[in-house]
């Protein structure tokens, strides 16, 4: 069992969403940054799909009841474990009765806690994930508390010594390390990818169908604002503050189908982008939609922080997925090459 000795802001329980049922009004859920979760999920041996922790911001205590192997991955929190610092994209060994202290995030948003096994809620609608907004999923279909216990799983997708309970400790890169987690043209310093605060995140964007409806202003200025994201903003979707988006004529539109990215534009011009607890339908004109490749990115840009977009094409928007899941493939082999490691010095002593 993992004993939730101090909950934080918003944790709850996730895993890579619930898929084949927006039909129904049923929205993905499931974490926010899915590449930090499947990175996680490698480095403790998991099934891609297992479910994990997603802490917003902190701070979190966790106690682990047996032995066990854990992973931390996206926000970099300031993270002990027994007392000791602990970095994430790192796979670690955790003794029985261990405890882990999450402070608050010294880059990012959300961090997640993979555990060996995954967290075992009970399964809807072929997902462990929490709907928070539709009250199912999860632990009762709401964020932990102080006290909750969850039990962990046997959602294990190999048997290595890499990922063993008392293997030693060993790390992957970062994806912002990655030259791939970058817009074209941004700046690049040896070795790492970095965005400033000041030009704000930089997040790839497709035109969406009413695109064409807006004034010229308001395209312009779409392209050429820093958004900031406002306090009211939650795992539905991001609030942006900027200039007003006018349309040339104010027109009334039929519902329609939305989805995680997706940018709306309500009457007072400031727009939304849509996340994993979104709704499936909407009224609003969608000026434009957040690549795939990037939603990890901008599920990691804290409130009051700001982004901006970057126009691309459905071409880029393929190839920066390819890129990403290229990325996957080399953790990997990463974690293969240890693997082989671990078992030639097993046989040499």
């Amino acid at each position: 069992m993992i004993d939730v000795l101090r909950a934080g802001m918003l944790s709850s329980v996730q895993d890579l969403g619930r898929t084949g049922y927006r039909h129904l009004g049923i929205a993905k859920a499931g974490a926010l940054d899915t590449l930090a979760l499947e990175v996680g999920n490698r480095l403790v041996g998991n099934d891609p799909q297992a479910a994990a922790i997603e802490m917003t911001v902190g701070p979190v205590a966790l106690r682990f009841s047996r032995a066990t192997r854990i992973a931390l991955t996206g926000a970099q929190f300031q993270a002990t474990l027994d007392g000791k610092s602990v970095h994430p994209w790192w796979s670690l060994p955790v003794r029985a009765g261990g405890e882990l202290l999450l402070h608050g995030p010294v880059r990012g948003m959300r961090g997640y806690l993979c555990v060996r096994g995954g967290v075992d809620v009970m399964p809807v609608l072929g997902s462990r994930s929490t709907d928070l907004a539709a009250g199912f999923g999860g632990l009762g279909g709401r964020k932990l508390r102080d006290g909750d216990r969850l039990p962990i799983g046997q959602s294990i997708r190999r048997q290595d010594k890499a990922t063993a309970l008392d293997a030693p400790a060993f790390g992957v890169k970062a994806p912002e390390w990655c030259r791939f987690a970058a817009a074209a043209g941004e700046p690049v310093r040896p070795g790492k990818y970095l965005a400033s605060a000041e030009r704000g995140e930089a997040i790839r964007v497709l035109r969406g169908p009413e695109y064409d409806s807006f004034t010229e202003e308001a395209r312009a200025a779409f392209w050429s604002d820093r958004w900031r994201i406002t306090p009211n903003s939650n795992r539905m979707g991001y609030r942006l503050e900027g200039s007003a988006l006018g349309r040339e004529q104010e027109s009334e539109l039929l519902s329609h189908a939305v989805l995680p990215g997706t940018i709306q534009v309500p009457g007072n011009g400031q727009p939304i982008v849509l996340m994993g607890d979104a709704q499936t339908t909407g009224g609003y004109p969608r000026i434009a939609v957040v690549i795939a490749a990037d939603l990890w990115k901008l599920a990691q840009v804290r409130l009051g922080a700001v982004v901006r977009f970057v126009r691309t094409t459905r071409e880029e928007a393929r190839y920066a997925l390819a890129e990403e899941h290229a990325y996957l493939r080399q953790i990997d082999a990463a974690i293969a090459m240890h693997e082989e490691r671990l078992q030639r010095l097993s046989r040499a002593a």
